[in-house]
């Protein structure tokens, strides 16, 4: 095996794909969940970062290798900031009726401020972890753009006039997975 790896704790394949453009570069090998056949933990925690810190522990423990679990979502001011850590539950697998939803809570209360929110939380076998938040404010839009996953096609981030879907790479620099991310690799060395 690679002398530096890394196994993404997630069978979500947009994720590891954000992944592996973000590790690359620090000369880490990527591994996901998925590729080790790990059975995904209960999300049981009240908050995005316990979450993090549940999957990436049982991940680390699971293979013997340091693991690196994201929880992340949308929270939406005119929803209380929900969907928040119900994110992918709250779309069930269709996003174009959660965008519905969404944008019609927005304009009912004249309210489009929203965020995404990521904590990653990095673990070891021996049990250690160490957490990372990262958060992009912005506001609900109606759909556009084909790239990304998720919630990508309703929100811009502040500062700009495009979706997360249609901002390509741009997205991978600004994000809030990336701005946890930058904490890691600032870690890392």
């Amino acid at each position: 095996m690679h002398a530096k790896t890394i196994l993404i704790a997630t069978h979500n394949q947009g994720k590891v794909s954000e992944f592996v453009s973000l590790f690359t570069p620090l000369g880490y090998a990527v591994i996901s969940a998925a590729d080790r056949n790990l059975p995904e933990p209960d999300e049981t925690g009240a908050t995005f970062v316990q979450n993090a810190r549940l999957k990436a522990l049982a991940a680390a423990q699971a293979a013997n290798l340091p693991a690196l679990a994201d929880d992340s979502g949308l929270c939406v001011t005119a929803l209380g900031n929900a969907p928040g850590i119900h994110s992918a539950r709250y779309a069930a697998g269709d996003y174009p009726a959660a965008f519905a939803k969404i944008i019609a809570a927005a304009i009912a209360e004249n309210d489009f401020r929203a965020r995404f929110v990521c904590a990653l939380c990095l673990a070891r076998p021996d049990g250690s972890t160490a957490t990372y938040i990262g958060q992009a404010d912005g506001m609900i839009a109606a759909p556009a753009g084909d790239g990304g996953f998720g919630y990508d096609p309703i929100f811009v981030p502040r500062g700009h006039t495009k979706t997360y879907a249609e901002l390509g790479s741009i997205k991978d620099k600004i994000s809030h997975r990336a701005r946890a991310f930058a904490q890691i690799a600032a870690a890392l060395g």
